[in-house]
């Protein structure tokens, strides 16, 4: 992981601020994290709060899907007041994502980049300790040896993305 992340730190970042930080949560970190993700699709409404069978069996399916993903990488940086910092920040951040995205698949390791409602919950970021007053949170990353090789889904052709002016 630590290499992983090393590479990525390689991002181009303005005025060399290198903004990002990586809460890295695995092994036995991983169990409070979870609890705290499932807490917080209960407080914004994707789950609900009763302890009926149905709700429970579905926690609990969910638990064990997130406790099966080996490395869940928080990927936060400080939230500029200026906008056009903040998008400079921002834009270095995803950087060090995409990053830390090939230097992973380099070493075979899967690297899933989530937005995830949860990251916009004020109280799941403290509880994680994020001051997200000061801090915003950029993606989680679900890291991890693939059972399987995801098929190549093909890309469009950049020709249909591409323009060339010349005068």
């Amino acid at each position: 992981m630590k290499e992983i992340f090393t590479y990525a730190s390689y991002a181009p970042t303005h005025y060399m601020k290198e903004p990002w930080k990586v809460k890295l949560f695995q092994g036995k970190g991983k169990h409070a994290f979870v609890d705290e993700i499932l807490l917080s699709y209960e407080r914004i409404g994707m789950l609900r709060k009763d302890t009926g069978p149905k709700t429970m069996k579905m926690k609990e399916s969910m638990r064990q899907f997130l406790l099966a993903i080996p490395h869940h990488a928080v990927i936060y940086f400080k939230a500029e007041e200026d906008p056009i910092r903040y998008e400079e920040d921002y834009a270095a951040v995803c950087a060090f994502i995409q990053n830390a995205q090939l230097a992973a698949w380099e070493f075979r390791v899967g690297m899933l980049w989530t937005i995830t409602p949860y990251m916009h919950d004020q109280e799941f970021a403290q509880k994680i300790e994020i001051k997200e007053d000061q801090m915003k949170i950029a993606a989680v990353l679900q890291l991890g040896y693939p059972n399987k090789v995801p098929r190549d889904k093909g890309r469009t052709p950049i020709e249909e993305k591409l323009e060339f002016i010349d005068e």
